[in-house]
C-alpha cells in the first residue's frame, strides 16, 4: 500500500466550565429508507457523527435535531432525546519505520441516529444540530475557543428534480487517521461514494458557527434547544487562511476525485470543511459537507508524489512536477504508455512527449532499491483544445445581467459550470447554470469567478471584474451656442434606443445624432434605454445668438522680444487672428487669447463667429527696446584711493551692493576708499520707453602692495658685504643710499661701517606703493661664533634658550651640547633653535655643560669653537 506523508490528527477542545470545548469535527447525513407510513411521505434515517478528544469533555448522552422548511426556514418539527451510540475509541499508531518519530492518534467517534417521516415538498428540508465550543489556538481560526459548531444536512425537494427527494447523502469513505508531517507534501483521499450513483463534485468552503452566541435570528445558548433556524453564521478565519484555502494556498482539493494534496503548513490544528455537490442527470440536486480538524506534526517520511491527478488541455508534452519529500536518493518514472519500454526516466522532474490523447497512469518510485522506498501514482489526462470564455451583457443595478458561457472544447462536452457573481449582499450569488442571469441591487465593482469543465476533466477558472452602474453609459455633446440662422448636429453616445425632447426644430427625436435649428435658447433632453431595460438621461443646453459680442483690449506697448497675451471678451465659438503687416508672431491664431511676440508695431485683427454670425476687432501692439544698460568698464585703484563709477542707458539707476558708494541711486557715484575689491551691479530703468529693468556689472579692483625688505634684523661684521633683497613690486628705492652699490634695484649690496636701518619703497605699474625696512647691526670684530656662558630655562621668557649667535658667518654647520660624562644632549645647526635644557623630554639638573660649534665665515674660512655653559635653575 502506498505510504502517506501526512498525519491527520483530529483533536478536541478541553472543558472550560459549561462551554465544553471537545468537538473536533463531524457531519450530518441521511439515508433514504422508502415511502413513509402516510401517503406522500418519505422515511429517512438521519445520522450525526461527531469526533472528540478522550481527554476533553464527554459527548452529550442525548441531543436534539431541528428540521426546517428550506424555502422559508420555518421550523417543521423538533426531534429531542436522540441517544448517543458510543463513544467508540479509535487507536492508531504508525508502524512505518521511515516515519520519524512514530506518531500515535487516539480519539473517539460517537453517533446519534433517528428516523423521521417527512412529506414530499418542493423546497425540501434542512436538519440541524448545534453545540459550543471549539478548541483554543486553532491556527486558521480567529479566537477559535469563542466559536461553536453547526452541523446540518439538506434533503432536496422536487423543485430541484422530481426524483430528488428519493435521495441518500454521499458517504465519505476515507480513514479518519492519516499521518501529516509539517512542511511536506501530502495526498489524502477524502472522496465519497453516493448510494444513488449521482455524480460528485468536491471543493473547500465555509464551516459554520453556532452555540454560545446570538445568531441571525436571535437564538442563543451553549446548546440551543431546539437548534436555531438557518441561515447560519460562518466561522471566521485568520489571514492568510480562508474557507477556500483552509491550509494555505499550497493545499488544494481535486474537484473530481476529492483528493486533498499539497504542501502542509506549519505545526498546529487546522479546521477543514469539504463540500460535495450531487449532480443527477446533470442537475445539481443537493450539497453535502463534512468538517474535521487536521493537526500537523513534526515528522518526516520519504514520499513519492508525482503530480496529483489532473487533466491537461494545453498540448501533448508534459513537464512533470515532483512534490516528493523526505530523504530521497533516486527517482524512477514510468509515464504509463502501453506497449513501450521507452517511457521511463530517472530525472527528478522529467519532460515527456505523448503521441496521442487519453488517460495515462503515471508511476513514480523513490529510493527504488532502498528500505524506505515509496511508490506514487497519478492519472494524467491529455486532451488539448479546451478554450474557456464568457460574455457579460448588461450594466445596471436592478436589471438582469446576462452571463453567457463561450467555452469550446475539441474533446468531450462542456460542463459543468460554476459561477460566483461576487455579490456578498445577495442571498444567492452563485449558479451552476450554463448561461445564468443575476440582478445586482447596488452599484459598484464586483469580482466574478467562472469555473468551467468538460467531460474529459479539463477545468479552467476565469476571474473578471464587472462594473454595475445606476444608469447606462451615456455621453452627450457639450452645451453650445448657435447663430439663429444656423443648423447644427448634437450627438449622444451609448448603446440602446434614444428619445429626444422637446420635439422643437429637431430633425429626428429617435436617433443618436439629430440636427437642430432652434431660434430661441433651448435645452434638449435625451433618454437612453439599453437592451436590458436600464435607463439614463442627459441634456444639451443650446443658447441662440443673433449676433456675436466682441470687445478687445486697448492698444498697448510692450518691451521688445517680450510675449503678450491678446485679451478679448466674446461669446464667440471660433476665432481667427491675422497680423498687419503680415507676420508669424502668434503661437496659435485660432485661440481666443493667443500669445503674441511682435518685433515691430503690429495690428492684430480677430474675427469671432458663432456659425454664420461674426464680429471683428483690432489690437495694436508697439514693441519698445529694452534699456541699453552699461555699468562702465572695470577699474583698478590703489588701496586708500577712490574711484568714480559711470553707468548709462536709462533714466533710473540702482547700484548693488551699496558698500563704499557715495550714492547708490545715481549713475556716477564715487567708490570711497574701498578696503577690498568689489563687483558692482547696476539696474537701469527707462521711464520713456520699456519700463523693465536691465542689469550690467563692473568691478572695482583694489590693488594692495605688500613690500618686503627681507628679515627684520640682521648682523654683519666690519668689512662683511651684505646682500639685500626686496620683493612685492616692479620698482624699488632704498633709503638711505649710504654704503649701497645701487639704491634703485631690488637686491643691492651694502658694506656698512656702522649700525644702520634701510627702508625700501616698492611700487607697481599703476603707481601704487608700500614701504618696509631692515635693521643692520655691525660688529667691529672678526667673524666668529658667539655663545653665552649661562642660561636659565625656567619659563620666564628671559634667557630660557641656549643658542649660538653667528657673526660674519656664511653658515653654521655644527652646534652640540654634552654633559660632564660626554653624553650628547643636543645637536642642531639652526642658530634660531637652541637647547631648552631638556634631554628626551627630561629636565636636566643645574650644572656646567660643554658645547661645540663649527661653521664657515663670509671669507670661506672654517671656524671651530668650544666652551662651557652654566645651566642655572
Amino acid at each position: 500500500m502506498k505510504k502517506s506523508l501526512i498525519l491527520l490528527i483530529l483533536s478536541f477542545f478541553s472543558i472550560k466550565g459549561i462551554y465544553a470545548r471537545h468537538i473536533l469535527g463531524g457531519e450530518m447525513f441521511y439515508d433514504y429508507v422508502g415511502p413513509g407510513s402516510a401517503p406522500g411521505t418519505i422515511e429517512y434515517l438521519v445520522t450525526l457523527k461527531l469526533y472528540r478528544d478522550p481527554a476533553g469533555a464527554a459527548l452529550d448522552p442525548a441531543v436534539t435535531f431541528s428540521i426546517f422548511n428550506s424555502s422559508t426556514n420555518a421550523l417543521v418539527i423538533t426531534l429531542p432525546g436522540i441517544s448517543l451510540d458510543g463513544p467508540y475509541p479509535i487507536f492508531y499508531q504508525t508502524t512505518n519505520p521511515c516515519i520519524t518519530p512514530p506518531q500515535t492518534l487516539i480519539y473517539d467517534i460517537g453517533y446519534y441516529r433517528t428516523s423521521v417521516e417527512l412529506p414530499i415538498s418542493t423546497g425540501g428540508y434542512t436538519i440541524a444540530y448545534q453545540r459550543c465550543c471549539r478548541r483554543a489556538n486553532i491556527q486558521n481560526l480567529t479566537a477559535s475557543d469563542s466559536q461553536g459548531a453547526t452541523y446540518f444536512t439538506t434533503i432536496p425537494g422536487t423543485g430541484a428534480l422530481a426524483s430528488a427527494p428519493q435521495n441518500s447523502s454521499p458517504k465519505f469513505v476515507n480513514r479518519d487517521s492519516v499521518v501529516i508531517c509539517k512542511n511536506s507534501f501530502f495526498s489524502f483521499d477524502f472522496s465519497a461514494v453516493d448510494p444513488d450513483g449521482d455524480s460528485l463534485y468536491y471543493y473547500f468552503s465555509q464551516g459554520f458557527n453556532g452555540g454560545g452566541q446570538s445568531q441571525n435570528n436571535g437564538c442563543t445558548g451553549v446548546i440551543p434547544n431546539p437548534p436555531c433556524a438557518p441561515p447560519y453564521q460562518v466561522i471566521t478565519y485568520n489571514s492568510p487562511y480562508t474557507a477556500a484555502s483552509p491550509m494555505g494556498s499550497q493545499v488544494i482539493i481535486n474537484s473530481r476525485t476529492g483528493i486533498i494534496s499539497g504542501i502542509s503548513p506549519g505545526l498546529g490544528d487546522y479546521v477543514v470543511t469539504v463540500y460535495c455537490n450531487e449532480y443527477r442527470n446533470g442537475v445539481l440536486i443537493n450539497t453535502h459537507y463534512k468538517e474535521f480538524l487536521i493537526t500537523v506534526k513534526d515528522c518526516t517520511l520519504p514520499h513519492a508524489q508525482p503530480p496529483v491527478d489532473y487533466v491537461t488541455c494545453d498540448g501533448l508534452t508534459i513537464t512533470f512536477s515532483n512534490n516528493s519529500t523526505g530523504n530521497i536518493t533516486d527517482y524512477f518514472w514510468d509515464f504509463g504508455v502501453p506497449g513501450t519500454l521507452a517511457d521511463t526516466s530517472h530525472l527528478e522532474t522529467p519532460t515527456y512527449a505523448y503521441i496521442d490523447t487519453g488517460i495515462y497512469r503515471v508511476m513514480l518510485i523513490v529510493n527504488r532499491n532502498g528500505i524506505c522506498t515509496d511508490t506514487g501514482y497519478s492519472r494524467i489526462g491529455i486532451y488539448p483544445g479546451f478554450f474557456p470564455g464568457l460574455r457579460v451583457n448588461g450594466q445596471c443595478k436592478n436589471t438582469p445581467i446576462q452571463f453567457t458561457d463561450l467555452t469550446t472544447t475539441r474533446y468531450g462536452s462542456v460542463g459543468p459550470w460554476h459561477w460566483n457573481f461576487g455579490d456578498l449582499t445577495a442571498a444567492v450569488d452563485t449558479s451552476v447554470l450554463m448561461n445564468p442571469t443575476h440582478t445586482y441591487a447596488a452599484t459598484g465593482t464586483y469580482p466574478v469567478q467562472f469555473i468551467v469543465s468538460n467531460s474529459k476533466g479539463c477545468t479552467k477558472k476565469i476571474d473578471t471584474t464587472i462594473a454595475i452602474l445606476d444608469r447606462p453609459a451615456l455621453a452627450v455633446s457639450p452645451d453650445t451656442l448657435i447663430c439663429s440662422i444656423d443648423t447644427i448636429q448634437i450627438v449622444a453616445l451609448g448603446t440602446g434606443t434614444f428619445l429626444w425632447s422637446p420635439n422643437y426644430n429637431i430633425s429626428n427625436v429617435n436617433i443618436s445624432n439629430p440636427l437642430i435649428s432652434p431660434d430661441v435658447p433651448t435645452t434638449y433632453h435625451v433618454t437612453l434605454t439599453d437592451p436590458y431595460g436600464c435607463v439614463g438621461t442627459d441634456a444639451v443646453k443650446v443658447d441662440v445668438k443673433t449676433f456675436v459680442t466682441l470687445r478687445a483690449q486697448s492698444d498697448t506697448t510692450i518691451c521688445k522680444t517680450d510675449p503678450v497675451v491678446l485679451q478679448i471678451t466674446s461669446d464667440g465659438l471660433h476665432f481667427l487672428w491675422t497680423e498687419i503687416p503680415f507676420g508669424n508672431s502668434l503661437n496659435d491664431p485660432t485661440l481666443k487669447n493667443p500669445i503674441a511676440k511682435p518685433l515691430v508695431t503690429t495690428i492684430y485683427r480677430v474675427v469671432a463667429n458663432i456659425g454664420k454670425c461674426q464680429s471683428q476687432a483690432d489690437i495694436k501692439i508697439t514693441p519698445i527696446p529694452y534699456p541699453a544698460a552699461n555699468a562702465g568698464p572695470d577699474t583698478a585703484i590703489c588701496l586708500g584711493r577712490s574711484a568714480r563709477l559711470n553707468a548709462s542707458g536709462g533714466s533710473i539707476y540702482s547700484w548693488s551692493p551699496p558698500v563704499f558708494l557715495s550714492n547708490p541711486n545715481i549713475p556716477n557715484p564715487i567708490c570711497l576708499n574701498p578696503t577690498a575689491s568689489v563687483n558692482y551691479s547696476v539696474t537701469v530703468r527707462d521711464i520713456l520707453g520699456c519700463p523693465k529693468a536691465v542689469r550690467d556689472t563692473m568691478r572695482v579692483n583694489v590693488i594692495i602692495i605688500k613690500a618686503n625688505a627681507g628679515p627684520r634684523d640682521t648682523v654683519v661684521v666690519i668689512d662683511q658685504p651684505l646682500q639685500l633683497h626686496a620683493t612685492g613690486g616692479i620698482g624699488y628705492l632704498w633709503i638711505p643710499s649710504t654704503w649701497l652699490d645701487n639704491p634703485n634695484i631690488d637686491d643691492p649690496v651694502a658694506l656698512p661701517r656702522e649700525n644702520i636701518e634701510y627702508v625700501v619703497r616698492v611700487n607697481d605699474n599703476i603707481g601704487c606703493y608700500a614701504f618696509d625696512s631692515i635693521r643692520v647691526k655691525v660688529y667691529k670684530l672678526a667673524a666668529d661664533i658667539l655663545v653665552p656662558n649661562a642660561f636659565s630655562p625656567n619659563g620666564d621668557g628671559i634667557n630660557d634658550i641656549f643658542r649660538p649667535t653667528p657673526v660674519g658667518m656664511r653658515s653654521l654647520d655644527v652646534f652640540r651640547v654634552y654633559n660632564r660624562w660626554g653624553q650628547l644632549l643636543y645637536s642642531n645647526a639652526d642658530a634660531n633653535a637652541g637647547w631648552d635644557g631638556k634631554y628626551a623630554g627630561v629636565t636636566q639638573e643645574a650644572a656646567t655643560y660643554v658645547w661645540y660649534a663649527e661653521g664657515v665665515d663670509y671669507k670661506y674660512s672654517r671656524i671651530k669653537r668650544k666652551g662651557y655653559v652654566l645651566l642655572i635653575r
